[in-house]
């Protein structure tokens, strides 16, 4: 049986079928790249274009930090459950880092499972 890991998709380790699925269902981050400690930043995340229909939607957004030298990783930042027809997949976070890190996203497709991406960010 494999682990959890192994059935979240991403741009580094999609094949088959699911090639097609990346440029609609892995999610976006926007994000800068350098931060100063502790200041307040914006980070959006959007999935898509997609369809919004209760046959074919992105249900969920998790928002993970895996932070430099923390214990335990990863921080659980943020979810965000979204309902078909009324909700587009787009959020935007108003964050403050005091150490390097990297934001992990999860969305769930409910016909294509779950894509994975990750951001850098450095703290002056």
């Amino acid at each position: 049986m494999k682990s959890f890991g192994d059935l979240i998709y991403s741009r580094e380790k999609v094949s088959g079928e699911a090639v097609s699925k990346v440029e609609s269902h892995a999610p976006k981050i926007v994000a800068p790249d350098k931060v100063r400690a502790n200041e307040v930043f914006e980070v959006r995340i959007s999935v898509g274009p997609h369809p919004n229909t209760v046959e074919h939607s992105i249900r969920w957004i998790d928002v993970y930090l895996y932070e430099e030298g923390r214990k335990f990783n990863p921080i659980h930042v943020a979810r965000i459950t979204m309902e078909p027809g009324f909700v587009e997949p787009e959020i935007v976070l108003r964050m403050k880092l005091s150490r390097n890190g990297c934001l992990y996203v999860l969305a769930y497709c409910n016909q294509h499972g779950v894509w994975e991406v990750r951001k850098e960010i450095r703290v002056e």
